[in-house]
């Protein structure tokens, strides 16, 4: 975990003027303000209107969920307000993002557009000058000192082939700016990064020379940041660590991750999914396995106990790693030997094999810390202890299902379905949510495009425990009328384990007619792995016979790379499952049309919804009705959302889910879509009704 701020003073802030930002943020948006006149755009009153209101909620410390529609350009008008604030009260504002592509937009595009902006004028030029950067965990940094330990140590460290990653990870150490992992082209291997990554207490600054350590540097930039852009999954992470109190601020000083600060969690749809994902225990064998070995690899006879201890010693780590072994075979054998994914309802579903060996390690690890003087390898043994600890507890509460708050699961996964993972998450979220969020006494911002459901943000500050918020929304400045068509095909089998056959094969003759009948890209979304990889069985031949490339999410590419992939090449077919479904932005003709294949309902019987939709039940509720279908309607916005990202892009929008027209909840759906024309089409009369764009 990244170390936020270890000698910064952390007393409680004196009393602040009032802010100037809502006065300057009138400014800037008004319909010949800089916003206008300096990007050469027409005013836009939706965002002038966002922006007023983000600024107000800056300036009294409040909580705002803010739906923009897709158009708005609310990053400006959160950006812009957030900059004067922070200026002006010397303090710092968060910036949390979903997905890289915002982020990589933000930093490239989005502050710079704010630089030029408030350069434009002379009242407003001195807030130009404020200094930004991104923060990512620890781990993805190297640290310089680590790795000339390592290199000083290869031999107690390192086999011959790990040795010659090491060289690699080196000559990169000479040439890169950043230090940043994914720099580092082929991806270092994991067990020779752990060595020299920033991810440990012997990367400190009381260890390392701070004008050489990519990390330490990155700190000294992070301490002086006005701006500070994060992902959602650390922002969780950093909070679930204690946030700002972690650092040791007094209970009273507000701020979530460091003293007064203020936050905006954009793409905010995703909050309650990240953060559930993020408050709850997450072991695995394959990090057990990574821990262990950090220490001592019985096959290369090397690790970081090397020269520190010998053979007794380097048996307790075998014996740890044969106990994992047994512990997660005896999982995988019976929870998990017939279903991937299964919720534990009863407590000690196997023997804690790993109990008795972890705590004989953790002892033996001590030891070593203790003849050890003072100084970074010492550290380093003390934080291989606490991590051994802190496994020891997770398995042990998870055995035990000791938090009633919490629901428990197992699941098997991994290339070959081999690692078996332990997890746990809340049952409500809001609760965290509520206490380390928006409980701190400063402002925090949600918004998105799609926060609402039938209109309303009610159901959303529930769930993620802001029912205090203020609450606002505008709609996209897009002529959808023009802009886009949608098409419902009403004959597909409805989905059933009966017609199953039946219905791929029916979507297999719709996708395959319907995107070759537009002569732009098309993304085909998907709810299900087997259904998209059922589908791409059956069209990719058709597909390269016809010209069309055509791209997978699974295969080599990331999301990202699939994205810009389908940018260039401007006619391309991407299939995706549930990750395409937001935050993709792919402007213009190479994205025609979005078809959505199913309906995106979440499947009843993973843990979390199932142990939610208990919950509901068992207090009179219906869970269909108030979890699932909602949480399905801002999929589907988000889904289609991927379409119309300018006032210039045009495209059609076309379902092959009949549930839409066919179930009394399909009206929900249809009152989603942004504009409320629709054609209905079957086989028989489709090359009559579906008439997409003319290229």
């Amino acid at each position: 975990m990244i170390g936020l701020r270890e000698d910064s003073d952390l007393s409680s802030s004196p009393p602040r003027a009032p802010s100037t930002a809502p006065a300057v943020t009138g400014r800037l948006f008004a319909e010949a303000g800089l916003v206008a006149s300096v990007l050469d755009l027409e005013h836009r009153p939706e965002q002038a209107h966002m922006a007023r209101a983000v600024a107000k909620a800056f300036a009294d410390d409040a909580a705002l969920a803010f739906e923009a529609g897709t158009g708005v350009g609310k990053s400006l008008a959160y950006l812009l307000p957030g900059i004067v604030h922070a200026v002006d009260q010397s303090r710092q504002l968060i910036v949390s993002t979903h997905t890289i592509s915002l982020q990589e937009q933000l930093e490239a595009k989005d502050l710079p557009l704010c630089r030029r902006i408030l350069a434009g004028a002379p009242e407003t030029a001195p807030y130009a000058a404020f200094r930004s950067c991104v923060l990512v965990g620890k781990g993805n940094y190297l640290c310089t000192t680590r790795l000339s330990h390592a290199l000083a140590e290869k031999a107690s460290l390192f086999s011959d082939d790990e040795y010659g990653e090491l060289q690699r990870i080196a000559e990169w150490a000479e040439q890169t700016e950043s230090g940043l992992r994914h720099e580092l082209r082929p991806p270092p291997r994991a067990e020779v990064w752990d060595l020299v990554s920033a991810d440990s207490s012997g990367c400190s600054r009381k260890h390392c020379d701070c004008n050489r350590c990519f990390y330490q540097r990155a700190r000294t930039r992070l301490r002086s940041a006005q701006v500070i852009i994060v992902n959602h999954a650390l922002l969780f992470a950093l909070i679930s660590s204690g946030g700002a109190q972690s650092q040791g601020a007094p209970r009273e000083t507000p701020g979530v991750l460091f003293p007064d600060d203020f936050v905006v969690l954009d793409e905010a749809h995703t909050v309650p999914e990240v953060a559930t994902d993020n408050f709850g225990l997450h072991v695995s064998s394959h990090t057990i396995d990574r821990v262990l070995k950090h220490l001592y690899n019985p096959r290369s006879r090397r690790g970081l106990l090397g020269r520190h201890s010998g053979p007794e010693v380097h048996r307790l780590v075998e014996d740890g790693l044969s106990a994992a072994e047994r512990f997660f075979g005896a999982l995988a054998g019976t929870l998990l030997a017939e279903r991937p994914v299964v919720r534990l309802r009863e407590p000690d579903p196997t023997e804690n094999l790993l109990e008795g060996p972890l705590a004989a390690l953790e002892r033996a690890v001590a030891r070593v810390a203790d003849r050890l003087e003072e100084g970074r390898e010492r550290d380093e043994f003390l934080e291989q202890r606490l991590r051994i600890k802190a496994l020891q507890v997770a398995i042990a509460e998870w055995l035990s299902l000791a938090d009633k708050g919490q629901v428990y699961w197992c699941e098997r996964g991994g290339r070959r379905q081999t690692i078996v993972t332990l997890r746990s998450a809340p049952l409500d979220v809001a609760p965290a949510l509520r206490a380390h969020l928006f409980g701190c006494g400063t402002s925090v911002l949600c918004t998105s495009a799609t926060l609402a459901v039938g209109g309303q943000l009610e159901a959303f500050t529930r769930r993620v425990g802001a029912e205090d918020a203020r609450t606002g929304a505008v709609a996209s400045p897009f002529d959808y009328d023009r802009q886009m068509r949608v098409f419902i095909a009403t004959d597909v089998p409805l989905p059933s384990p009966q017609d199953a056959r039946l219905a791929i094969e029916s979507l297999i003759d719709w996708v395959r007619f319907c995107s070759l009948r537009v002569s732009g890209g098309s993304l085909v979304l998907f709810t299900s792995y087997s259904d998209m990889r059922a589908v791409a069985a059956a069209l990719q031949p058709e597909f390269a016979e016809a010209g069309r490339p055509f791209l997978l999410q699974g295969e080599a590419l990331s999301r990202t790379e699939l994205a810009r992939e389908m940018r260039r090449l401007g006619n391309a077919i991407l299939f995706g499952t549930e990750s395409f479904w937001t935050g993709v932005d792919i402007p213009g003709g190479a994205l025609s049309q979005v078809i959505v294949t199913r309906l995106p309902f979440a499947p009843p019987t993973h843990p979390v919804l199932e142990a939610r939709s208990d919950a509901v039940r068992e207090a009179g509720g219906n869970p269909f009705a108030q979890i699932t279908l909602p949480d399905a309607l801002i999929q589907f916005r988000q889904g289609i959302g991927r379409l119309i990202r300018s006032t210039t892009d045009r495209g059609v929008i076309t379902l092959l889910d009949s549930r839409v027209v066919a179930k009394t909840y399909g009206r929900l759906f249809l009152d989603s879509l942004p504009q409320s024309r629709h054609e209905r089409m079957t086989r028989v009369n489709r090359e009559e009704i579906f008439r997409p764009f003319a290229p």
